[in-house]
């Protein structure tokens, strides 16, 4: 059974679609919030069986779910597809990416439920178990919709067609990780020179230039496997042995089954697992205070004394041009202050360099912005110039020029006219020509340009450091100004704090970027002696109350006592 023909690659020119608004925002969302892989991925059973009726139940589930991606003949041209990198899939050339199977085979029947369970972390590919979400099919439709699948690639119909056969199994006897399995690991990364594309600490720095491609001639950027949520096929060691042995069919990533035997390649995998990143779980972010002078440079051993948050982004999808792939999702901070300034640590990791800003290459937002159009979308491959020495990489600090009162604070996206924001820019063209690099400015909605403070008020001062794919930026100002429109730094209050990042080589400018929303940064209030003398004040009175009241007790006691007494006396 087959609908659809043969489509061949997906490279060609495409017209530009008008995306509607809701399914690009949920794409939007899946992109840079994917459910990460679980463990309910296993089905209670086999597959049912292909009749009729299954076939059809499969259909419809795939009309409402999946071809708004993957096109209603499989062929991955679905009308949301040329606003997605990575693309969906094209079903029609039976290349499977996520699979159990030797390199260039098609998967097993439980490959297929656990993709579809799982979805595809970093993808527009959401996870359909209902058990996680609510939004997703039960098991027998997740079974309905890939018998369904199955349909647009004919080598699943051969009668001597058997993915059993051809299946990777991981080894018998695994040892658990230890610092010598991390260490073997770490030399056979080294020797397999994984570190040539993943870069020396997997963030995905090795890759020099965009020269590398998919099977359809689509760029690939690669993985940084430092980060777990972005590691497609699952983050567990056993997940990225299966990648090792597997490869991925349609891009460079090749099976090392010959290559490396069982046991290199489950230290690798080890290895990969051990550089994963722990993500903090606080939005608070707890400013040090020092008595000496702040540290200038990221490399300031003083720095690792401060506590560390992280601060996860997603994609600006509020206002045109709506952003829907972008590349940085996390930035971890940190804070030092002293009795004058307070200065800010940011880093992210980002593969490539960008110092070189081409203006003339910005996209104007009004081209988007059709009359009764939807795709205020930017399309990732027709519109966005995502190339390098074009755009620069930058930062910005957000906080409300007007201390919140109790609750309220400006929208975290440039605030608004009423509730203005105070903007710290960072911009790594102006890093790299010896210029000032940071830039205060005021926002007063994302409707109009923040505008730059007057020079007289520029009081942030900063500097930055690229390496091994990785932007370490400090930022500093006085911890109070005169300037009403900026930020002002007072013990004991809590600040709400929000991060705005561009990758340039991914095409990001103006409000093409990564943003977060609100959290938090306090300077602790060191505790003063005043407070111990109250709590030892309150005890001695506590102490006195209590002895006061036995007293009171035992008083009205006795009378009651001496009658009990009397009346014994008198039995």
């Amino acid at each position: 059974m087959r609908f659809g023909a043969f489509k061949g690659t997906a490279s060609k020119p495409r017209k530009r679609a008008r995306l509607p608004v809701a399914i690009a925002l949920l794409l939007s969302l899946a992109v840079g919030w994917s459910v990460p892989a679980m463990a309910a991925d296993t089905p209670s059973g086999p597959i049912p069986e292909a009749t009729p009726e299954f076939l059809e139940q499969g259909r419809e589930v795939y009309v409402k779910r999946c071809s708004f991606c993957h096109g209603l003949l499989g062929d991955g041209e679905g009308p949301a597809a040329e606003f997605l990198d990575p693309r969906p899939r094209d079903f029609t050339l039976g290349v499977f990416k996520f699979r159990t199977t030797d390199s260039g085979e098609l998967p097993t029947n439980e490959d297929m439920f656990r993709t579809v369970s799982n979805g595809l972390p970093g993808t527009g590919m959401q996870a359909f178990d209902d058990g996680r979400i609510k939004n997703g099919l039960s098991e027998d439709e997740r079974w309905a919709v890939i018998a369904y699948i199955k349909t647009f690639v004919p080598e699943f119909d051969d009668p001597e067609f058997d993915p059993y056969k051809k299946i990777i199994s991981l080894p018998a006897n695994r040892p658990a990780s230890s610092e010598a399995l991390i260490a073997k690991g770490r030399e056979v990364f080294e020797h397999a020179k994984c570190w040539e594309c993943h870069g020396k600490q997997g963030r995905g720095d090795g890759q020099k230039a965009f020269d590398r491609k998919d099977d359809w001639g689509f760029p690939i950027r690669i993985r940084n496997v430092t980060f777990p949520w972005k590691i497609k096929g699952g983050s567990q060691a056993e997940d990225i042995y299966m990648r090792f042995s597997t490869g991925i069919n349609g891009t460079p990533m090749p099976s090392f089954v010959k290559a490396l035997g069982e046991d290199e390649r489950w230290a690798l995998a080890n290895f990969i697992e051990s550089l994963q990143h722990q993500l903090t779980e606080h939005q608070v972010l707890k400013a040090l205070k020092v008595d000496g002078e702040l540290p200038e440079a990221a490399d300031d051993p003083l720095w690792a004394t401060a506590e560390a948050m992280d601060v996860r982004l997603a994609g600006q999808v509020i206002a045109a041009p709506r952003w829907q792939n972008p590349s940085i999702d996390l930035v971890t901070l940190r804070a030092i202050y002293n009795e004058q300034e307070i200065t800010f640590l940011a880093v992210w990791d980002d593969p490539f360099k960008d110092v070189t800003h081409v203006a003339e290459n910005e996209l104007d937002p009004n081209e988007l912005r059709v009359v009764g159009g939807y795709n205020t979308y930017v399309n990732p491959y027709d519109v966005a110039v995502r190339q390098l020495e074009n755009f620069r990489d930058s930062v910005a600090l957000q906080f409300p020029a007007k201390p919140p009162k109790g609750t309220a604070k400006p929208h975290f996206f440039r605030g608004s006219s009423s509730e203005p924001t105070n903007l710290w820019i960072w911009r790594a063209d102006r890093e790299a020509a010896g210029e000032t690099a940071v830039e205060e400015a005021t926002a007063r909605g994302w409707k109009q340009e923040a505008k730059a403070q007057p020079e007289d008020q520029q009081q942030v001062s900063g500097q930055a450091v690229w390496g091994q794919g990785r932007w370490s930026v400090v930022m500093k100002r006085p911890l109070t100004t005169e300037d009403k429109a900026d930020v002002q730094f007072i013990e004991g209050s809590f600040i709400p704090l929000a991060v705005n990042v561009w990758d340039g080589s991914n095409g990001e400018h103006g409000m093409m970027m990564s943003l977060s929303t609100w959290h938090f940064v306090t300077l602790e209030a060191p505790m003063s002696w005043t407070v111990y003398l109250y709590g030892v004040i309150a005890m001695l009175v506590a102490g006195a109350l209590s002895l006061l009241f036995i007293w009171l007790a035992k008083r009205e006691r006795k009378p009651q006592d001496e009658d009990d007494d009397e009346a014994e006396a008198e039995a």
